[in-house]
């Protein structure tokens, strides 16, 4: 048996494919269907391990949720883990196979698609329907050449495609007609229908442009969705907007830099979401605003993160922040920036180097080109919290502050806590996930009766929230058919 298949395709990034198949997924499980998402290449530095020990997009892992599935590499079979302005690290079916500039990549696009094609016939066996999101926009006429993201991928598969475009931009109908017009006949045929997202107000002063589009197109609109509030799903790549200032007595403040190369900061979605917590990411050209707790977080080049640390002042901004008693936390790159320095001999992340270290903990790390993929369930060193998380780094740390580990896992120690108690480093990404370590780490940083936040109840209430969604708003009749067109094959 072969998978029905349909995919989402945007007029822009950012534009609600990842929300439109995430919600589709979870209407389809709810009714009994065999789902599958599926991104054939993904470009994000927020990843997540898989149940077999790869590496794919934090969305699709999200998407994975909602159908009622672990995540599996075959869901994202080319990752692009971008860390230069030109360049990134390229993960096939869950494993790095090195770094590439742009042009480059485009010259190994043609065994990345062997790859996609044979993750795709393996899920497709496995499932009734797959649903498949594309990556920015189909009308990107300058990577049409072996496309595997978008149309060239639906040809290849022969899938229908609904393209799906955010109204909150403005100039919607331009962006739906304009992508239209820039594919080719054959590419067009295969636009089922559009779903507007985003939308903020009256229906009825909408329904005029939707007549004039299903006129002028000829195809049919199968659904406007509204702009869905306070939808606590993690993000694919892009920051999050800061949500308003806590209300009540005087919130925990918590800093973390927007490293150029930030990876995973996803790790920050329960601080975000803590009504008792103020978190601030602070980008360039600004000192370090005053904090209770200052984080660094995980970065894909930690060693050109490091020197724009630097670059920003952030130095002394940490030294005086411990002098007067602030907490530092750093996860993963940002606990290898506490150590006394970092190598990287083989170029794993950039030129072959080594670089000075903050020098707030005595310990060295070295990058490797294997990578460490695991996730992991343990517990604060202090206190017991129970905690659980993934692991994705390729560096190995070693020196005399691994005797004070932060955490006890499954499978031994990790990190570092000082001498004063004053700084924690870990390898574990959602070290805040877990409510009782959440509440165990916010009264180390000063908060005291700090209340639980559970991240992972208000995502299962977000993916129902995104199935009502579909019910209510789509034309589930037209999408069913839409599905029931044909069998595609690779």
């Amino acid at each position: 048996m072969t998978a029905r298949a349909l995919m989402i395709q945007g007029t822009s990034s950012n534009a609600g494919k990842s929300l439109l198949v995430t919600a589709l997924c979870r209407w389809l499980a709810r009714r009994g269907v065999r789902v599958a998402p599926f991104k054939p290449q993904n470009m994000a530095l927020n990843s997540a391990v898989t149940a077999d020990g790869g590496e794919i997009g934090r969305a699709q892992a999200v998407q994975a949720r909602a159908c009622g599935l672990p995540p599996g590499t075959d869901m994202n079979p080319v990752l692009l883990k971008p860390n230069t302005d030109t360049g990134a690290q390229v993960i096939i079916q869950g494993r790095a196979v090195g770094n590439m500039d742009a042009l480059d990549y485009q010259s190994y696009k043609r065994q990345a698609r062997e790859a996609v094609l044979a993750s795709w016939r393996r899920l497709a066996a496995a499932h009734e329907v797959v649903v498949v999101e594309g990556a920015g926009s189909p009308a990107e006429v300058n990577l049409r050449r072996n496309d595997i993201a978008n149309m060239g991928f639906a040809e290849a598969v022969d899938c229908p495609v609904i393209l799906v475009a955010d109204i909150d931009r403005g100039g919607v109908f331009a962006h739906i007609v304009g992508t239209l017009s820039l594919l080719s006949p054959g590419e067009r045929a295969r636009v089922r229908g559009f779903v507007i997202n985003r939308f903020r107000g009256d229906p009825a002063l909408l329904q005029p442009g939707l007549d004039w589009l299903e006129q002028h197109t000829g195809r049919p609109v199968l659904g406007v969705l509204p702009w869905l509030q306070d939808l606590h799903l993690e993000a694919e790549d892009a920051l999050p907007r800061e949500p308003a200032p806590a209300a009540g007595p005087a919130p925990l403040r918590v800093v973390v830099p927007a490293l150029p190369r930030m990876s995973n900061h996803t790790d920050f979605d329960p601080l975000r979401l803590h009504p008792r917590v103020a978190l601030h990411f602070a980008g360039p050209g600004r000192p370090p605003p005053p904090a209770d707790l200052l984080i660094l977080p995980g970065s894909k080049s930690v060693r050109a993160d490091l020197a724009w640390l630097r670059a920003q002042g952030w130095e002394p901004a940490l030294r005086r922040h411990l002098r007067y008693g602030g907490r530092v936390v750093g996860i993963c790159g940002g606990f290898q920036m506490l150590g006394r320095a970092i190598h990287d001999p083989a170029g794993v992340e950039g030129p072959p180097g080594r670089s000075e270290g903050l020098g707030l903990l005595e310990m060295e790390t070295t990058l490797h080109r294997d990578k460490i993929l695991r996730n992991v369930a343990g517990r604060l060193a202090a206190g017991g919290a129970p905690v659980t998380g993934y692991e994705i780094h390729a560096g190995v740390t070693a020196g005399p502050a691994l005797e004070r580990p932060a955490l006890h896992l499954d499978h031994g120690p990790d990190g570092a806590v000082s001498e004063d108690g004053l700084i924690l480093g870990t390898y574990v990404h959602g070290l805040f996930h877990a409510p009782a370590a959440l509440t165990a780490l916010l009264e180390w940083a000063g908060l005291a009766g700090a209340e639980p936040v559970d991240c992972e109840a208000l995502q299962e209430a977000s993916l129902e929230r995104l199935a009502d969604a579909v019910e209510r708003y789509l034309d589930t009749g037209r999408l069913l058919a839409v599905l029931a067109e044909r069998q595609p094959a690779a």
